[in-house]
Parts: C-alpha cells; structure tokens; sequence
C-alpha cells in the first residue's frame, strides 16, 4: 500500500522553484531532469521525487503519473 501512496504522491507532486515552478514534474520536459542529473538534484525530498520522475522518463513511463492523476483526480480523498 505504501509504494501506491507513494506513487500518488509521486504523481501529484510539483516543481517548488525555477522555470517551472507550479508545474506537475511529470509535465516538466525531459532536458530539465538530464542537466540536473548531469549537475546533481537538490538535497531532500524534491530530489528524490525529480531523480525518480527523470528515471520514469528516459524509459518512457511518465505517462503512468498522468494517468494516476486521472484515476485520482484529488489524492487529498484517498
């Protein structure tokens, strides 16, 4: 159950600065994530979150977080 929540959270999760701050990661373009795995990700939670969206996008699996949103339009409920 944990790594469901997890994967919701993960989902719903948003940028907190920069260019595309407010965005869903999921919804941030690929080059964002590869220069900062290139430059490292920030400390904490958020780059745990950008680390794992970036591993889900250069294997073309990002598509699973938008449909989670889908399936769980408010995680606030679950």
């Amino acid at each position: 159950m944990q790594n469901n929540e997890q994967l919701i959270e993960l989902a719903y999760a948003k940028m907190y600065f920069g260019k595309y701050k407010d965005w869903y990661l999921s919804d941030v373009p690929e080059p964002y994530f590869v220069w900062f795995n290139k430059k490292g990700f920030p400390p904490g939670k958020t780059g745990e979150q950008m680390r794992a969206v970036f591993e889900l996008k250069i294997n073309g699996l990002e598509y699973l977080l938008k449909e989670i949103r889908q399936k769980y339009p408010n995680p606030k409920k679950i």
